[in-house]
C-alpha cells in the first residue's frame, strides 16, 4: 500500500510539472514555427528577387514560339537581382547573345508590364531591315522561327525614344526612317517572332541592358484561353479561364508543357 501511495504521489507530481511545462511548451514551438515561416519567406524572396520567377504571354508577338497563354519558368540569374516589394534593379554580370529570347522591362512611357522578345542585334551591330530580312554587319540573319516577312517600321509608328546611329549619324531620330542604324553601347536591338504583329525595337527603339531582366526556361503550363485573360490585372478572368481549364482539360495544350528553352 506504501509503494502504491507513493507512485501514485509520483504520477500527480509529474502531471503537475507536465502542466507547469505546457504553456512554456507551446510558446517555444510558437516560436518556432515563426522562425521556421520567417526563413521560408525569406528564401522565397531572395529566390523570387534573384534566381527565378512565372511570367505569363499576354500576346501572339513571339507565336509560333510562344503562344498566348504559355506559363513560363523566367530565369534571373546572372541578368538582374530585384529588391522585394520595391521597384529597384540592379543588372548583373550576364549579357544575352543573339537570337536568344529574353524578359526585360518596357521602354514605352506608361507602360508596366514586363516584354519578352528575341536579341537581334548586339551592341555596335549594324542593322538593316530589307528584302523582307534582317541584315546584321552586311550579313543576311538566317531565322528559321520567324512568322510573316521582317519590314521596317512605319515612323508614324514609333512610340519609343528613337535614338542611336542612324544613317551613319548619331542623333535622335527625327522618324523619317531609321535604317541602316548602329545599335548604341549597352543597348540591344530585339523583334518578335512574329515580324506582323509585334511592337519591338522597329518602333521603340533598341533596349538598354539595365532593362533585361531575365531569360526564360521552361513552359509549365500552356492554356488556350482568351488572350484578355492574361493582360495584367485581369484577375477574375484568368481565374475563369483557370477554371475552365479544369472542367475542359482539353483547353490545356499538353504537348508544350515542360518545354525547354
Amino acid at each position: 500500500m506504501k509503494t502504491e501511495a507513493s507512485q501514485n504521489k509520483s504520477s500527480r507530481n509529474s502531471k503537475t510539472q507536465s502542466e507547469k511545462a505546457t504553456p512554456a511548451s507551446v510558446s517555444q514551438r510558437v516560436r518556432s514555427e515563426i522562425l521556421a515561416w520567417f526563413w521560408v519567406a525569406l528564401v522565397f524572396m531572395l529566390v523570387n528577387g534573384t534566381i527565378g520567377q512565372a511570367r505569363v504571354i499576354p500576346s501572339g508577338s513571339m507565336e509560333n514560339t510562344l503562344l498566348v497563354g504559355d506559363h513560363l519558368v523566367m530565369s534571373r540569374l546572372g541578368y538582374d537581382a530585384g529588391v522585394p516589394f520595391t521597384n529597384l534593379h540592379v543588372p548583373l554580370w550576364r549579357n544575352p547573345k543573339r537570337q536568344q529570347i529574353v524578359i526585360f522591362r518596357p521602354v514605352v512611357p506608361g507602360e508596366t508590364t514586363d516584354v519578352i522578345k528575341r536579341v537581334i542585334g548586339l551592341p555596335g551591330d549594324n542593322i538593316d531591315i530589307r528584302q523582307g530580312a534582317v541584315w546584321i554587319n552586311g550579313q543576311k540573319l538566317r531565322e528559321d522561327y520567324t512568322v510573316g516577312p521582317t519590314e521596317p517600321g512605319e515612323p508614324m509608328l514609333y512610340r519609343g525614344t528613337m535614338f542611336g546611329n542612324f544613317g551613319g549619324k548619331s542623333e535622335t531620330l527625327d522618324k523619317s526612317g531609321m535604317f541602316p542604324m548602329r545599335v548604341p553601347p549597352d543597348c540591344y536591338f530585339v523583334m518578335g517572332d512574329n515580324r506582323t504583329n509585334s511592337l519591338d525595337s522597329r518602333f521603340i527603339g533598341c533596349i538598354p541592358r539595365a532593362n533585361i531582366v531575365g531569360t526564360p526556361v521552361m513552359i509549365y503550363m500552356s492554356i488556350d484561353g482568351p488572350s484578355e485573360s492574361w493582360d495584367s490585372g485581369a484577375i477574375l478572368d484568368r481565374f475563369s479561364t483557370y477554371a475552365n481549364a479544369l472542367i475542359h482539360p482539353s483547353e490545356v495544350r499538353w504537348r508544350r508543357l515542360f518545354r525547354l528553352f
